[in-house]
């Protein structure tokens, strides 16, 4: 989390802040936004919603993602979308385009989307039809990783123009995923400069043994890995929220 471009304070949560020293807001803004984080993940395990948040810096194909998830799974998985983003409704657009229902969230100068945006945006959605809920998190390698937003998966995505370095160089957000995904991988031939094996190497020297799978949502390579990723855990979840509780026996 950066403490110096005011990204802290969105507009979501800024009348949390009115009237407190600036010391107290950046001590306690986290604590807020996990209290309201704790609350979206009980609204989506009553739903039965796996809600799966996709972090990658601007480009790296996570709207590419969607499109070619929803041809992919549309008759499997009744998916829906959170898409955030700085100013505009382009990427909200495509994904409407493939007739998912999708949520746009217009940050303003925030460059990551917090829990209380994501709560606000759930009100426009029915959860009852989905499955799976993406939240398309701001183009940001920094700043996305440090809010918990109620999300039962983290997915970073990496993309080959970028360069094979950047789980080193952006240690938070590939440290905390569930899955890495190393796209646009048909651009392979062009780029032999990117070593997915380096890659690997990165993200292991972090501590994670999280997946990594390499695939392209142009081609179709590799989008059967990832599918096979997204169904297994929404069954996961239905299955873990199915055992009754020590309270619940």
């Amino acid at each position: 989390m950066c403490d110096t471009c005011g990204c802290n304070v969105t507009l979501a949560n800024r009348e949390l802040a009115e009237g407190k020293q600036a010391t107290q807001v950046l001590g306690n803004l986290l604590q807020v936004n996990d209290d309201q984080a704790l609350h979206n993940r009980v609204h989506f395990n009553g739903h039965g919603v796996l809600s799966v948040n996709l972090m990658s810096s601007p480009g790296a194909g996570k709207t590419a993602l969607l499109e070619a998830t929803a041809e992919l799974l549309g008759n499997e998985l009744r998916i829906g979308v959170i898409e955030g983003d700085l100013e505009t409704e382009n990427d909200a657009e495509r994904i409407r385009a493939c007739g998912v229902p999708v949520v746009q969230i217009c940050t303003g100068t925030a460059c990551h989307l917090d829990a209380h945006m994501v709560h606000d945006a759930l009100h426009q959605i029915d959860l009852d039809g989905l499955d799976v809920l993406f939240v398309e998190n701001v183009g940001n390698l920094v700043c996305p990783a440090s809010f918990d937003l109620g999300q039962h998966r983290n997915v970073a995505l990496l993309s080959t123009p970028e360069g094979d370095d950047k789980p080193a160089k952006y240690p938070v957000m590939f440290r905390s995923a569930d899955l890495v995904l190393l796209t646009k991988r048909d651009l392979a031939p062009y780029m032999p400069e990117f070593d997915a094996a380096k890659a690997v190497s990165y993200v292991r020297q972090l501590g994670n043994v999280a997946p990594i799978l390499e695939l392209s949502a142009k081609s179709g390579e590799g989008l059967e890995g990832w599918a096979s990723w997204l169904k297994r855990g929404v069954a996961d979840l239905r299955e873990n929220l199915a055992v009754p509780t020590a309270e619940g026996a």
